[in-house]
């Protein structure tokens, strides 16, 4: 991934920094209305809600299987229920921490190059081991700014998510920004608005690295520099680890979620619809232990889960 300019000199490039701020916090804005809709439909998948029955379908091989609904089938329901609007419940909070994590994000990184600026003035390496040493010490501001971002705007993130699950049982318990904090703090403590955290801190720790240290192998030793379009190569394989490292960290992910909304008083967190878990780590083993730690990675071809019952026409599937 692209990472900022290491030194900042000046008030010109002080504001030329905080527009660049501005451009991110309103392009963030803008694919986050948009996309939001799929995350609605993605969080209740991970939370295991399926109003809609399976159909039987084909495999990519032609063999009959049961699936289950897809993204816009999915989508049609919750219009059905709530109307259009239903589509972007928990969007309010969402928006506010894209737009403070944005902010946290680039002032933490800001600070980071320019200590790290500092540090390796006059230091001038070359050849492989410097640029393992330079893709190592980016990724490290990179981790720091994110992990303050995530840290800060855990809180919000975890009313985005319990606005949502309030589509299982239709509770309406969580509605606005300040009721909702003032809901959390009164019931959970401050403890409340950061659960889910350490298995999200985690996901998002390895992803930066199992995907910069990837793409750093692969531009090295895969990619030759005399080849034309190595750049494009490069982008490429960016996005490529990128991939892979979000599908090797996703039950970091679902694990996240289903802590944020675990036993919070909504229908979607408690038994019988979900289990009640002491700790994340309770809830990795279950998940693994019923080979669900992929549960709504894809929102396409979903496969019926073994043993699952749906009340809609009483039957198991195996």
């Amino acid at each position: 991934m692209p990472f900022p300019p290491s030194s900042f000199e000046g008030g010109c490039l002080f504001s030329s920094v905080m527009a660049d701020t501005r451009v991110q916090v309103l392009l963030g804005t803008g694919l986050t209305i948009v996309s939001h809709p799929l995350m609605y439909v993605k969080v209740l998948v991970q939370i295991g809600h399926e109003p809609l029955p399976p159909t039987v379908g084909r495999n990519i091989f032609g063999r009959q299987i049961y699936q289950l609904p897809g993204l816009f089938s999915y989508a049609k329901h919750i219009v059905k229920v709530d109307g259009k609007a239903g589509l972007f419940s928990g969007l309010v909070p969402r928006l506010c921490a894209g737009t403070i994590g944005t902010v946290v994000h680039s002032s933490v990184l800001q600070r980071c190059q320019e200590e790290g600026q500092a540090e390796e003035h006059g230091i001038c390496e070359k050849g492989e081991e410097a640029s393992l040493k330079h893709v190592v010490n980016e990724t490290t501001k990179e981790m720091i700014a994110r992990s303050c971002a995530t840290i800060v705007t855990h809180p919000f993130h975890v009313i985005t998510l319990r606005c949502m699950v309030q589509f299982v049982g239709r509770e309406t318990k969580y509605c606005g920004v300040f009721d909702s904090i003032s809901t959390i703090y009164r019931e959970e403590g401050i403890l409340g608005f950061f659960a889910g955290m350490i298995p999200r801190l985690l996901g998002d720790v390895l992803s930066l690295w199992i995907c910069n240290m990837l793409a750093h192998l692969i531009n090295t030793y895969a990619i030759d520099n005399s080849m034309n379009h190595m750049g494009e190569f490069k982008n490429c394989s960016q996005t490529v680890t990128g991939f892979i490292a979000s599908m090797l960290t996703y039950p970091f992910v679902l694990v996240s979620n289903l802590m944020a909304v675990n036993n919070c008083g909504l229908a979607g967190g408690l038994p019988p619809h979900a289990a009640v878990y002491p700790t994340w780590v309770d809830c990795w083993r279950h998940l693994s232990l019923e080979g669900n730690m992929s549960r709504g990675n894809s929102l396409f071809f979903r496969k019926v889960p073994a043993g699952k019952l749906y009340a809609l026409d009483q039957k198991r599937f195996f």
